[in-house]
C-alpha cells in the first residue's frame, strides 16, 4: 500500500478529527522522509478535491470519514462564494424552479479554503449560529474549489524588503498577490512600484501561501484617469475596438442613407419628427413624430434605429455583436456593441439625416385612449435633437427667448449636439411646442394608467457624473426623472409592449424581458424588519399592499432607505423565450424593443418582428425570405444576454465608484472644505452609515467624530442618542457633512459633521431635518 493510500485510510477512519500533516505521520509512525514525500503530494490531493484542509492547515476528507461519511456528503452544496472586504464571504446558491429558496451561508475567513470572489465552491454545513439579536444563520465551511471565476485580475504593484506583490483593485479580493520581480518580466518599461498593471493568476492550492501570478501588462499611473478606465476594460473583458474584418462590414456600408435603401418603406420624412436625450447621449435610438388627423385623433409614430437592416444574421458584425451583447456605459464614454460606423453613424437617429427605423404607430382620440396599432419599416428625417432640459422648457412652456437661451450640450460630451435653439425661428419653435404638448397629453394619461393597473413606482434617483477634457471627474449632477423623461419612458414602454403583445398573441417565440414574481420568503422577511422597526405594512405579496407601501415612502424621512430594502427583495430581470410577465410593470406581455443600437435583446427582437410582419403581409415587411430564430437558439441566446447585461451593469457601477473616489479624493485634500447635505441610511454601534444627496456617494460618519456628546445605540439599535443633549441621528435623517478622508484601495469613503459654528459664520443658521 503507498503513503498515499495509507494517508487516505488514515483520514478515513471513524472518528478521526482534522490533524497538521505532522501529527498524521507521526501517529502513523513515519520517518522524516515520509513527511517529506507526503508534503509533495498533498497540494495535488487537494486539486484533485481528495482531501481538503480545514482552518487553513489541518487536513480532512471532503465527505468526512467512517459511519457519518454518506450523512457529509448530502451536506455538500455547490454556490457561488461572494467576499467581504474583512476576507468573510457569503455563498449564495443557484434556484431551483418549484423550490424555495436556499438561504445563503455565511463563510468565516479562516473556513474560505483556497477561494476567490466569484468562484463556484463546494461548501460544507456547518452548525447554525445565533447573532445578537437572537436570529440564527447558517455556516459553513468551502471544501473544494470547482471552478474559478477569475483567470487574471488588476492591482496596484508594490515591494518590500522580501518581495513584490500586487493589491487588488477589488477589496473582495483581500489576499495581495504574489509576483516575480518585474524587471524579469520582460516588459517595455518595466513596471515600477505605484503601476496600476494586470495579473495572470497561478494555480493556487495552499491556503498558508499566498497566491502567486504573473504581471502581463502595465496600464499606467495607479489612479489616474486612463490607468483606471484600462482597468475596468480588463476586469470585465470590455474592448473598445472591433476586429478589422468586423470595422470594415461597418464601414462598407457608407455614411448616409441611399435612395435604394428607402425603396418599399413607409415614409415619415415629412411628419415632423424629433428626438430627446441625455445631454451626453452618444446614440440615439428612438423618435417620436406627431400627426394630427382630419378626425381630431392624434397619430403618434413610434420610431426605432433598424440596425437589423445593416447586421444580418451569421455576419462578423452579427458574431460581434451578439458576444458583446450590449454597450456599457462607463463614466464618460461608451464601449459599444457595434462600431462607431453604426452606433453613432449611419444606425443614430440624428438630426437632419435620412434614417431607417422600424415603427409603431399609435393613433389615439382626443382624450389620450388607444384605438389603433399599426407595424412598419420605414424612414424618417428628425427635425430637431433635443436635451431632457431642452424638452422640459417646452413642457413649462417658456417664453421663446427663455428657450433660446437653454444650453446646447459640449461636442466632447455628445455624439451629435444638433443645432442649438438659439438658431431656429419662431415658426419651428411653435412646431416643437405643439409636438411636445400633443405627446405630452397622451403620455400622462398613459402613465395614470399604467400605476392604476399596479406598476410599482420604483424610480430611484440617478446621478450624472461628468469629466473634463483630461478625463477626472469634475462634478456631479442630479438627474430630474421630470416629465419629460415620462413621456419617452411612456411611448417606449408602449412600443415594447406593443410589439410583445402582437408576437405573443400570434404564438411566435420571441426574446421576453421577464420578471418574475419576488420571494414571499423575501417579502415576509421585509414586512417582519419593518415591523420591528415600528412601521406596520400589509401581506406585500398583494400587489396592491406594496403599491400602498411605495406611495408611503414619499412623504417618510426614512422611505428612500426603505425604498433600497424593497428593491433588494425584488428579483433582477432577465431575457426568456416564454412569455412570463413583468411585475415590476405589471404587464403581462413585455419585450426589449427600443434599443438595438446598445442592445442585442432588441436586434433579435426586430428580426422576429421583420419575420412577423411579413407573414401578415405588412407592404414594408422585408421581401427575402426569413427565418426566425428556433426555440433552442432562442433560449441560448436570451442566457448569453442576460449574463452580458450584468457584467455591463457591473462594469458601469465600479465606473462610477471609481470616479466618485476621484471626485472626493481632490475634495479631501481642499484647505476648504465644502459642505454636503447627507442622508443617514443606516444606524451602526461604530457610527452613521450616509449617502450623499447630489452623489449617491456612500460613506461612514465614525463614532469617534461625533465630538459634541456621547452617544449610544437605543434599544431597538436604530438611533443614536446623544446622553447630555439628547440629539438623535436616525436613518432617513438629513444631515451636512463634509469629507474626511478617502481609501482609493479599500474603497471608502469616511465623512464627519460639518463645524456648524463655521457654518453660521458663513451661511448663517439653517434648519436641519433628520436630527430631532
Amino acid at each position: 500500500m503507498s503513503a498515499e493510500e495509507v494517508l487516505l485510510k488514515f483520514l478515513a477512519r471513524p472518528g478521526y478529527k482534522p490533524m497538521r500533516l505532522e501529527a498524521i505521520v507521526q501517529a502513523l509512525g513515519g520517518t522524516r522522509e515520509d513527511l517529506r514525500r507526503l508534503s509533495k503530494t498533498i497540494p495535488r490531493l487537494i486539486k484533485a478535491g481528495a482531501v481538503v484542509t480545514v482552518k487553513g492547515h489541518l487536513l480532512a476528507l471532503p465527505f468526512g470519514g467512517g459511519a457519518g461519511a454518506r450523512k457529509a456528503e448530502a451536506e455538500l452544496l455547490e454556490g457561488t462564494i461572494l467576499f467581504r472586504p474583512s476576507g468573510s464571504a457569503r455563498v449564495v446558491f443557484d434556484a431551483v424552479p418549484g423550490s424555495p429558496p436556499r438561504e445563503q451561508l455565511h463563510v468565516d475567513a479562516d473556513d474560505t479554503h483556497v477561494a476567490l470572489h466569484g468562484d463556484r465552491v463546494l461548501v460544507k454545513l456547518n452548525a447554525r449560529r445565533r447573532d445578537r439579536d437572537g436570529d440564527d444563520w447558517g455556516t459553513g465551511t468551502v471544501v473544494r474549489v470547482v471552478r474559478r471565476a477569475l483567470s487574471q485580475l488588476t492591482g496596484t504593484l508594490g515591494n518590500n524588503r522580501l518581495q513584490w506583490f500586487v493589491v487588488p483593485d477589488d477589496p473582495r479580493v483581500s489576499r495581495e498577490i504574489i509576483v516575480r520581480d518585474p524587471a524579469r518580466a520582460g516588459l517595455t518599461p518595466a513596471p515600477k512600484p505605484g503601476d496600476k498593471v494586470v495579473v495572470r493568476l497561478d494555480a493556487w492550492e495552499r491556503r498558508n501561501l499566498s497566491p502567486t501570478g504573473t504581471i502581463t501588462e502595465v496600464l499606467g499611473v495607479t489612479h489616474t484617469p486612463m490607468a483606471e478606465y484600462l482597468a475596468i476594460l480588463r476586469r470585465y473583458g470590455l474592448r473598445p475596438e472591433f476586429p478589422p474584418a468586423v470595422a470594415a462590414e461597418a464601414n462598407a456600408f457608407g455614411k448616409v442613407v441611399t435612395k435604394a435603401d428607402c425603396a418599399g418603406r413607409e415614409d415619415f420624412r415629412a411628419t415632423p419628427t424629433i428626438t430627446i436625450d441625455p445631454d451626453d447621449a452618444k446614440d440615439f435610438d428612438d423618435a417620436l413624430s406627431v400627426q394630427r388627423l382630419p378626425n381630431g385623433n392624434v397619430r403618434v409614430g413610434i420610431h426605432i434605429a433598424d440596425v437589423s437592416a445593416y447586421v444580418k444574421p451569421g455576419s462578423p458584425l452579427d458574431v460581434e455583436a451578439r458576444e458583446r451583447g450590449n454597450s456599457t456605459y462607463l463614466v464618460g464614454t461608451v464601449i459599444p456593441m457595434l462600431p462607431h460606423a453604426l452606433s453613432s453613424g449611419l444606425c443614430s437617429l440624428v438630426e437632419a439625416e435620412d434614417r431607417l427605423v422600424k415603427t409603431v404607430v399609435c393613433e389615439f382620440t382626443p382624450d389620450a385612449r388607444l384605438v389603433r396599432t399599426e407595424f412598419a419599416n420605414s424612414v424618417i428625417r428628425s427635425v430637431k435633437r433635443l436635451t431632457y432640459k431642452q424638452a422640459y422648457g417646452f413642457l413649462r412652456r417658456l417664453t421663446k427667448d427663455q428657450i433660446r437661451a437653454l444650453p446646447t450640450p459640449p461636442p466632447h460630451q455628445t455624439g451629435s449636439p444638433g443645432r442649438p435653439l438659439a438658431e431656429l425661428t419662431d415658426a419651428e419653435l411653435d412646431l416643437i411646442q405643439g409636438m411636445i404638448d400633443d405627446l405630452w397629453n397622451i403620455a400622462k394619461v398613459l402613465r395614470a394608467e399604467r400605476f392604476r393597473a399596479g406598476s410599482l413606482d420604483l424610480e430611484m434617483k440617478e446621478i450624472k457624473i461628468y469629466c473634463d477634457q483630461d478625463g477626472w471627474a469634475d462634478r456631479t449632477e442630479v438627474v430630474q426623472h421630470d416629465e419629460s423623461h415620462q413621456l419617452i419612458e411612456e411611448f417606449m414602454l408602449l412600443a415594447n409592449e406593443s410589439v410583445a403583445t402582437a408576437l405573443d398573441k400570434a404564438g411566435v417565440p420571441h426574446v421576453n424581458r421577464v420578471h418574475d414574481d419576488p420571494d414571499p420568503e423575501k417579502l415576509a422577511a421585509l414586512r417582519e424588519e419593518l415591523a420591528g422597526n415600528g412601521f406596520k405594512v400589509g401581506d406585500l405579496t398583494h400587489r396592491s399592499e406594496m403599491v400602498k407601501l411605495l406611495a408611503s415612502l414619499k412623504d417618510r424621512e426614512d422611505g428612500y432607505s426603505i425604498r433600497i430594502q424593497l428593491l433588494r427583495s425584488l428579483k433582477q430581470a432577465c431575457y426568456r423565450p416564454s412569455p412570463d410577465g413583468h411585475f415590476g410593470l405589471a404587464k403581462r406581455h413585455y419585450s426589449h424593443f427600443t434599443s438595438p443600437i446598445r442592445r442585442y435583446s432588441d436586434l433579435l427582437e426586430h428580426r422576429i418582428f421583420d419575420a412577423f410582419i411579413q407573414k401578415q403581409g405588412v407592404r414594408s415587411a422585408p421581401k427575402e425570405p426569413l427565418r426566425s430564430p428556433g426555440l433552442g437558439e432562442l433560449t441560448r441566446s436570451c442566457e448569453h444576454i442576460s449574463i452580458t447585461e450584468r457584467n455591463s451593469s457591473e462594469a458601469e457601477r465600479d465606473s462610477v465608484k471609481i470616479k466618485l473616489l476621484e471626485l472626493f479624493e481632490r475634495e479631501a485634500a481642499r484647505p476648504d472644505k465644502r459642505p454636503f447635505e447627507a442622508t443617514i441610511t443606516e444606524v451602526k454601534p461604530h457610527g452613521l452609515m450616509v449617502e450623499l444627496n447630489a452623489s449617491q456617494a456612500y460613506g461612514l460618519v465614525h463614532m469617534s467624530t461625533l465630538t459634541d456628546d456621547y452617544y449610544r445605540l437605543n434599544d431597538r439599535g436604530n438611533m443614536l442618542v446623544g446622553s447630555r443633549t439628547g440629539r438623535k441621528f436616525m436613518p432617513g435623517g438629513v444631515i451636512t457633512v463634509t469629507v474626511d478622508r478617502v481609501d482609493r484601495f479599500k474603497r471608502q469613503v469616511d465623512f464627519r459633521l460639518y463645524d456648524e459654528r463655521q457654518n453660521a459664520k458663513t451661511r448663517g443658521p439653517e434648519r436641519r431635518k433628520g436630527q430631532r
